[in-house]
């Protein structure tokens, strides 16, 4: 998933053990040494925003049959789950489930035969949802759950027509990372657990089902679908969209899908995308997922670009006429080596999937752009880094790469720019240290030797040990990889990115700073998105509105299509009181729901009670049209800031 730079989502402050079944704290007492790191592997092993209990039973298998409602905003059918018992004594089959109906629960006792089975759905956790117990005395091979989810299912959007492109037909998609599967899916929802799956799904006959499975590109709109994903995938990786969808190829194994005024144009702007899985095939090994298809969602999709194996969600906020956007492809192109063949145990490894893609993402870009580009690209991810925790917007506490248990805490709370950018930035520090002739092959091997299996940070750093530190020992010490994993903030010895081109830029905002004097067309003409950023990320807090004017009268950042630039300059028009770009600013929070890009203009509106009332304005026309967890991101910043602007005293 692309969701960097992003300053509300932030770690939230730690709370209760929400499951009495899990640890809460260390033994008080002195414990061998070994004892103590044995204590510690099982707790990075424990995922504690799971209920489910994989080391005693596990879904090897999910047969769904599912049936698309748009008019009741509601997934209905059954789950059907093969079970490998591990422990014979064993009784019970415990899942995560959020806001589901469940109307019967079976369990196989013979070919086509199937017995009622007792169950209990506990109450609601505001984080974990409720835990599904299941009584399955006889230990049956497979148990099949009749359900039905929730209209406000909190990993399901539904628009209606008038919130897509096309405004003739509703449309439906999920967002499964980091848990919400178990509000669409009863099931072992924790990336710890893999199995394959099947589909069978029914929807109107107006609307092309997709899943991130064998999407056929082919396929008759009927309204009948089939799927089948053969290799195992986590929970956080199901996914379903369904709407007016069409599909144009790039290549024999890859191509787009997206609505039928979207779809020529975003198989432009990634026409390069075989040639970026060529790419990673020579550096990291075999594309082991058959096809990969982008499906471009509506605006609302509150992330970037979205893993789904043999289907990436994408944002078509990134499709801008020119490819500068692109490198969100070589993202999540990434992810199908680091994440979804190679995925963290838990969410407190989160920087194992986040980081090495982001790593893998910039050797794409470089292979394919060039050396500047990927080192432009590096150098904003950086800066933005150290801006937050400059600021203070990441505890010291969570600026470490080797979480501790996020006991209490939502994971879509707990996602940083450090899982991207600081673990990009260690493995590039690995990187130099022992050469590209000797890491890539290291990366290879990891990929290769865990393949479609779950890892933790202590099984990398296993593995780093075994394959290149124990072998040179003066290469990296114990208390560099000490800095990087375990102390807050970047360690003083890290190399930074330095774009050759961000000079130039840098040269030309000081002298109009100095001079009021615009950079020449002759300059700017050639400019990329990326150098665009850095003039923008370089500017003041505020400009004076003879400044804001003439940089909107050159250049023509209000309204601009481009969200990188527009996340950017609006904050800017925000603080410096340039209402000249108001009109075009509630335009974009309304049309776009990806949240890395409308946050910063909420966040710099709100700290003012005339900017907290135009938030809360643009916000009530907007919300129907945002995801759920874009919605709650809003509402958060707006709620923060209610008691500030009132004058009262939190």
């Amino acid at each position: 998933m692309r969701l960097p730079m992003l300053p509300l989502v932030l770690f939230i402050a730690l709370g209760a053990g929400a499951c009495s079944r899990h640890p809460t704290a260390m033994p008080a007492s002195p414990v061998p040494a070994n004892a103590k790191a044995a204590a510690m592997h099982s707790a990075s092993l424990l995922d504690e925003h799971s209920y489910a209990e994989p080391d005693t039973v596990r879904t090897t298998d999910l047969a769904l049959d599912l049936a698309v409602d748009f008019d009741h905003r509601q997934l209905t059918g059954t789950a059907t789950h093969t079970l490998q018992w591990l422990d014979l004594k064993a009784t019970q089959l415990v899942l995560d489930s959020r806001d589901l109906t469940i109307d019967k629960i079976e369990g196989a006792v013979g070919k086509d035969q199937w017995t009622p089975l007792q169950y209990v759905v506990a109450a609601k956790d505001a984080i974990l949802g409720s835990k599904l117990t299941i009584q399955a005395p006889q230990r049956n091979a497979k148990v099949r759950i009749t359900y039905r989810t929730s209209p406000d299912a909190s990993g399901l959007q539904w628009l209606e027509p008038a919130m897509t492109q096309g405004k003739q037909q509703p449309f439906m998609f999920s967002q499964s990372e980091a848990i919400h599967a178990r509000s669409w899916v009863p099931l072992q929802d924790t990336p710890g657990v893999r199995f394959t799956y099947s589909a069978h799904v029914t929807a109107p006959k107006d609307a092309m089902v997709l899943m991130s499975a064998d999407n056929d590109p082919t396929a008759a709109r009927d309204g009948d679908y089939t799927f089948v994903m053969p290799q195992p995938i986590p929970s956080y990786l199901l996914a379903i969209a369904a709407g007016d969808l069409v599909f144009e190829p790039i290549s024999p194994r890859s191509g787009v899908w997206a609505e039928p005024a979207m779809v020529h144009k975003a198989a432009t702007e990634f026409a390069d995308t075989d040639k970026m899985m060529q790419v990673a095939e020579n550096l990291y090994g075999p594309y082991r997922w058959g096809r990969y298809d982008i499906l471009v969602l509506p605006p609302s999709f509150p992330f970037g670009g979205m893993e789904n194996p043999r289907l990436t969600f994408a944002t078509p906020t990134v499709i801008v006429g020119d490819k500068s956007l692109v490198s969100l492809v070589a993202h999540e192109l990434a992810h199908s080596w680091s994440g979804n063949l190679v995925t963290n145990a838990s969410w407190k490894n989160i920087w194992l999937n986040e980081g090495f893609t982001t790593y893998v993402q910039a050797r794409i870009t470089e292979a394919l752009y060039g050396d500047e580009l990927a080192e432009m690209e590096r150098q904003i991810d950086q800066e933005e880094l150290a801006a937050e925790i400059k600021s203070g917007d990441i505890a010291p506490a969570d600026q470490v790469l080797a979480l501790p248990p996020l006991t209490g805490r939502d994971p879509d709370d707990a996602l940083s720019d450090i899982a991207y950018t600081k673990g990009a930035w260690f493995l590039r520090f690995l990187e130099q240290r022992f050469g590209r002739a000797t890491f890539d092959p290291f990366l290879r091997g990891w990929f290769d030797s865990h393949a479609f299996k779950s890892a933790t940070t202590d099984d990398f750093v296993a593995y780093l040990h075994r394959q290149l530190l124990d072998k040179a020992p003066n290469t990296v010490s114990a208390a560099e990889l000490d800095a990087w994993l375990h102390q807050p903030g970047i360690p003083a010895f890290a190399e930074h990115a330095r774009s050759r081109n961000f000079g130039i830029v840098d040269a030309a905002r000081i002298a109009w700073s100095a001079e009021a004097k615009l950079p020449p067309l002759s300059i700017t003409a050639a400019w990329s998105t990326q150098e665009w950023t850095h003039f923008l990320d370089g500017m003041p807090q505020t400009l004076t509105q003879e400044q804001m004017a003439s940089l909107d009268a050159a250049y023509h950042f209000t309204g601009s299509p481009n969200g990188e630039l527009a996340q950017r300059w609006y904050p800017l028009a925000v603080r410096s009181g340039y209402h000249a770009a108001d009109s075009a600013m509630a335009e974009f929070l309304q049309g776009v729901g990806r949240r890395k890009l409308i946050m910063p203009t909420y966040e710099a509106l709100v700290k003012t009670p005339e900017g907290l009332q135009f938030a809360q304005d643009v916000f009530d026309k907007a919300r129907a049209g945002y995801h759920p967890i874009t919605t709650a991101s809003v509402a958060a910043a707006i709620a923060k800031a209610q008691p500030s602007a009132k004058g009262a005293t939190p």
